[in-house]
């Protein structure tokens, strides 16, 4: 299994654990990384995971 892998994996984990034990921290953490993740790319990598995106989506 590759390292990328093995961290997302990890943060599942985590999602799943926190989301257990206290569910409104649990599904902000689930939420709010993707959002992050998302914000932290620069406009041209953007573009282009929206552009990959759609063409996934089949439009």
């Amino acid at each position: 299994m590759s390292n990328r892998a093995k961290v997302a994996v990890a943060g599942v984990v985590v999602g799943v654990i926190l989301l257990w034990l206290h569910p409104w921290v649990g599904l902000l953490v689930m939420l709010a990384v993707p959002a992050a993740a998302c914000l932290l790319l620069d406009p041209a990598q953007r573009k282009r995971l929206r552009r990959v995106s759609r063409k996934q989506l089949g439009r």
